[in-house]
This record gives structure tokens, C-alpha cells and sequence, in this order.
């Protein structure tokens, strides 16, 4: 593979939260070349509050991408257990992350949101970086089939938690900016990376900015979707199938070249295959959860598959 050299291949992984932070932990296995680029638009909890309070972008996806990058060693799960840290009492600091309480104070210190994550990763000492999707926080618009009349919701905390069934989001404001230095990482890539994670909250929106949009279109990397190991409350009632005919209703020209499924996620395998094509991509069919958490990513196991996704290494599971 072109361009891999003695730090591993060049890999952007898109998404936010747990999902993304699952990919991250599997990536820093076989490269130190990845690139996270995160969502801008919780506006809940401890990252919500920090998002009004000084007019930034939530910090809490980037903590968890920065935590998932740090190595197994004594520093780097040290400083993870540090940054993931939530306070409890009775005060104002009830709640929040300590290390969005870092990554804010670096940004305030450093009036750079790039270089103060970039300080917070040289730290941590990570296997990677980190980046926003775009350089200001962003709002998630759905319509939601509630019932069987369309409603609209707002934010990315009512869309996740909305009462039916989402059809299809959108961002506010409609065409924001990317974040530059996420446009270089795509260009420079020789494999990218969708999902797992909140599927309309996290993943999703990168395909409603119009520059990564047509980074992602005129990238000829290996594009890898990888598909959820349960539905969550967002995508209920969805199928493995469903996941894809929705990706490709938000960006039909942007082609894929593999979908990664755990094959006890996949119903109906031809569906599934049927649908892969659709979007040009192969399924790929690996066992990628843990033995003893059913609903959670095995790194190894996800890092495995991601190598054979990059490698075109397709089989039986």
C-alpha cells in the first residue's frame, strides 16, 4: 500500500463517542498515521454546558478520541483515566469531564482550537490525531416519522432521543466549514473510515459538509464502513441493510469499497451483500465483538478486520 511507511498506513476515522473511540483503540494496533476527525454537535451534558458557557465546540468527542489513542502503557492509561475523570458534588462541577476541562483551558491558552488539541495530545502522548469536523459547533436537524407524521427535531441530544423513526438529517447552519487541516488528512489518505457509533449523531453529519463531502467523492482511498453491533435508540427498528440505503440517501456519490459487519449483526447476509454492491463495496464478515461483552468491540479483533479491509483480504467470517 502506497504511502504507508514505517509508521503504518495513512487511516481517517469519522465519527464521535464511543463508536469512534472503539475504531481509534483498533487503528493505534497496526498505525500510528490515523486521524481522527470528530462531530461538533453534542449539546448535552458536560460538553453542552462548556459549548454555551464559552462559545467553542463541544470538547467531549475529542476527549474520548484523544483517550482512545493513548497506548496500553503506564503513562498513556494514566493520563486516559485523567481525562475521562468526572466530577461529582453538589457545586457547578458536577458532571464534568475533566479533560474537557483541559482541552477548553488549552483552547482559551492557546486561541487555536488544532493546536491546543494537538498540545493535549502530545501529553497524552497519543498514537495518532485528533481534529473537528469543522472549525465551529454545529446543530443536528432530523425529520423524524413519528406515528407516521413527519416531525422536526433539533439538536443532537432530541434527534438522539427522539420518539420515532429518523429519515434524514441535516446540519445548521446548512453549509458550514470543514476544518482544513481534516481536508488535508482525507487527500493524504489511504483508507477511510466510517463508523461504528451513533449512526445520525455522529456519523452521518461528515457527509452534510460540503468540503468533506467532495474530499470524501474525489478520494480514491479505501473507504470502509463498519457496521453497528446493535441498534441503539436512533436506529431502532433499522437493519443492517437499512444502515446502508441510508448512507447512501445522504451522499449516493460517495462510494465505498468494503462494509464491515460482525456476521451475528447481519440478518439476511444476501440483503446486505445486495445492498454493498449498491454503494460498490464488498461485505466483509468478521467476528469484531468481545467474547465477554456481546454489544462492545474487541480491538484486536476490529483491528485484524480493519487490516484486511485495507489489504482487500475478503472470505467467509
Amino acid at each position: 500500500m502506497s504511502g504507508r511507511g514505517s509508521r503504518g498506513p495513512k487511516v481517517v476515522a469519522f465519527g464521535g463517542g464511543h463508536g469512534l473511540a472503539a475504531t481509534l483503540s483498533a487503528l493505534r494496533l497496526i498505525t500510528q498515521n490515523v486521524t481522527a476527525v470528530v462531530t461538533v454537535a453534542d449539546d448535552g451534558g458536560s460538553s453542552g454546558r462548556l459549548r454555551d458557557e464559552f462559545s467553542v465546540i463541544p470538547p467531549g468527542d475529542l476527549r474520548m478520541a484523544l483517550s482512545a489513542l493513548c497506548d496500553d502503557g503506564e503513562w498513556g492509561q494514566t493520563w486516559r483515566d485523567i481525562l475521562q475523570y468526572r466530577f461529582s458534588s453538589n457545586g457547578p462541577l458536577n458532571g464534568h469531564a475533566l479533560g474537557n476541562l483541559l482541552i477548553v483551558s488549552m483552547w482559551e491558552q492557546m486561541k487555536n482550537t488544532v493546536e491546543g488539541l494537538q498540545w493535549v495530545g502530545d501529553l497524552l502522548q497519543i498514537k495518532g490525531r485528533v481534529l473537528p469536523m469543522s472549525p465551529i459547533p454545529l446543530d443536528i436537524e432530523a425529520e423524524v416519522n413519528v406515528s407516521g407524521v413527519t416531525e422536526i427535531f433539533r439538536g443532537q441530544v432530541a434527534v438522539a432521543t427522539a420518539p420515532g423513526r429518523v429519515q434524514r438529517v441535516s446540519l445548521i447552519p446548512e453549509n458550514p466549514p470543514a476544518q482544513p487541516e481534516a481536508l488535508t488528512a482525507i487527500r493524504e489518505a489511504n483508507s477511510l473510515v466510517f463508523g461504528p457509533g451513533s449512526w445520525y449523531t455522529s456519523i452521518i453529519p461528515h457527509l452534510m459538509v460540503p468540503d468533506i463531502h467532495d474530499a470524501l467523492v474525489a478520494s480514491q482511498a479505501r473507504k470502509i464502513l463498519s457496521l453497528n453491533l446493535r441498534n441503539d435508540h436512533e436506529t431502532r427498528g433499522m437493519n443492517a441493510a437499512d444502515h446502508i440505503r441510508s448512507f447512501a440517501r445522504h451522499a449516493p456519490d460517495v462510494r465505498l469499497d468494503v462494509v464491515l459487519a460482525d456476521p451475528r449483526s447481519v440478518d439476511d447476509i444476501a440483503q446486505v451483500s445486495e445492498e454493498a454492491a449498491k454503494v460498490g463495496a464488498t461485505l466483509l464478515l468478521r467476528q469484531v465483538r468481545s467474547s465477554e461483552r456481546k454489544d462492545v468491540h474487541d480491538a484486536l479483533r476490529l483491528a485484524a478486520a480493519y487490516r484486511d479491509c485495507m489489504e482487500g483480504i475478503f472470505g467467509d467470517a
